[in-house]
């Protein structure tokens, strides 16, 4: 008998109008799941929304509401009109944490320069982090592997489990 135990509990939001609306299938989100199953992540909430700053906002407030740990948005971080994802992002946040976008920016610019291009934002809303990623698939892996290691102590650290930070 297999006994799963989860550590965090977390919520995938998907920002895209053709996949809201069923055109395009999300693979970022498959994508997310398997880079950070070590993590010990139960995926509690995933949904589609169009690129609407208003549904993006809501979604980010019920769930980080509900207690998520972690929510990952994926899509509209980019520069065409439609992306709205930071704004909707920047609305919720307590606090931002420009250190996680910065780590993930710094790792895709050694592959690309058009990663300077991502309006990508971090944050906290309550006792939730808050990532946005790109909606590209081989990206969202990119930026994951740079912050990835770093995600399990942000959310201890939010829950008042973790309150050292120092390297002995």
């Amino acid at each position: 008998m297999i006994i799963w135990v989860f550590m965090f509990t977390g919520g995938i939001l998907t920002a895209s109008d053709k996949g809201s609306k069923g055109e395009r299938q999300d693979e970022s989100s498959q994508v997310i799941r398997e880079c950070l199953a070590p993590l010990g992540i139960h995926w509690l909430k995933y949904e589609i929304v169009p690129d609407e700053r208003q549904a993006i906002s809501d979604k980010l407030r019920e769930w980080s509401d509900e207690g998520l740990d972690i929510i990952l948005t994926t899509g509209g971080t980019g520069l065409s009109p439609r992306d709205v994802t930071p704004e909707a992002t920047l609305a919720v946040l307590d606090r931002a944490v420009p250190g996680i976008t910065e780590a993930m920016r710094a790792e895709g610019l050694k592959k690309t320069s058009l990663a300077m291009l991502s309006r990508a934002v971090a944050g906290t809303r309550q006792n939730t982090l808050i990532v946005n990623l790109p909606g590209s698939p081989k990206a969202v892996a990119e930026c994951l592997e740079a912050i990835s290691s770093a995600l399990p102590h942000a959310m201890e650290t939010l829950r008042g489990e973790a309150t050292e930070c120092a390297r002995k």
